[in-house]
């Protein structure tokens, strides 16, 4: 089920350390080990990099104390945990060292393969945060920082969904120049661009952003839907296939009644064993 021998950036350390990490191993995480004996210090996120943008110290950005499992945790654990704290990173330790991780993808891959009763709509549990078509680019990247969520659905001036705007699609495009890449890390130009590079996602990196822009001109149109019957096992399929976080959920007259993200479709796991 674990990623064996994870990806993983060194403390001491920078926080370009850890972009460029990410960004050569199209990762939007690593977990934090002390470059002295390999010990786990924390896991940063590409959202903790950009809530402390102004923060160079590796050490300083990290979340220290974070959640772990031994190897010879069950499935079920290691899934209640990701779904119960919403976390997409749980290191596995043994003997006090790092020796894997699990992601909510390893466990998508599992609910994939079950058979389940349970439905899109049993498992669905956030507050959907909404943007409109039309709205400035400026104001909802402030938006979802406030809201800490990574995707907003888009309607239309009748309320009909018409898109979806990602963190990765924020990042798109906005930095295109060597220059403006570097100040966030980004040292090699080969990789500017990469759509799940770093989002610009926190109010510090709207100095990139262009003020007549809007959301139109960034969301992805027509994006794939569940409907709220959809079992999880056919959610966690699309999700698996298109590389997707979280779904927008419809109900029978195709109108949107919320989002589904990866840890909630854990719940499969957790549903089958209680």
């Amino acid at each position: 089920m674990m990623t064996a021998a994870p990806i993983v950036v060194e403390v001491p350390g920078s926080r370009n350390d850890a972009i460029n990490t990410m960004v050569r191993n199209n990762l939007t995480g690593l977990p934090v080990v002390r470059s002295s004996d390999g010990k786990l210090m924390g896991i940063v996120s590409r959202r903790d990099i950009f809530r402390k943008l102004d923060e160079d110290q590796l050490s300083l950005i990290m979340k220290k104390d974070c959640i772990t499992i031994g190897p010879d945790a069950t499935l079920a654990e290691a899934a209640r945990i990701l779904s119960d704290k919403r976390i997409h990173r749980l290191p596995v330790i043994e003997g006090g060292r790092l020796v894997g991780i699990v992601t909510p993808t390893d466990i998508l891959r599992e609910v994939r393969n079950m058979k389940t009763d349970m439905k899109a709509e049993d498992v669905i549990r956030t507050t959907c945060v909404t943007a409109y078509e039309g709205d400035p680019l400026t104001y909802i990247v402030s938006a979802m920082r406030i809201s800490d969520v990574a995707a907003v659905p888009v309607l239309d001036a009748n309320g009909d969904l018409t898109g979806i705007l990602t963190d990765r699609d924020l990042f798109s495009d906005q930095i295109s120049d060597a220059e403006a890449a570097k100040k966030l890390g980004v040292e090699d130009p080969k990789l500017i661009g990469l759509r799940n590079v770093m989002p610009l996602f926190y109010t510090a990196t709207e100095k990139y952003l262009a003020n007549d822009k809007t959301v139109k001109d960034y969301m992805v149109p027509k994006p794939a839907t569940v409907f709220r019957k959809t079992s999880l096992s056919e959610v966690a399929r699309i999700m698996i296939v298109n590389d997707f976080g979280q779904v927008p959920v419809h109900g029978t007259k195709d109108e949107l009644v919320g989002m589904i993200y990866d840890v909630d479709v854990l719940r499969a796991i957790i549903g089958a064993v209680e």
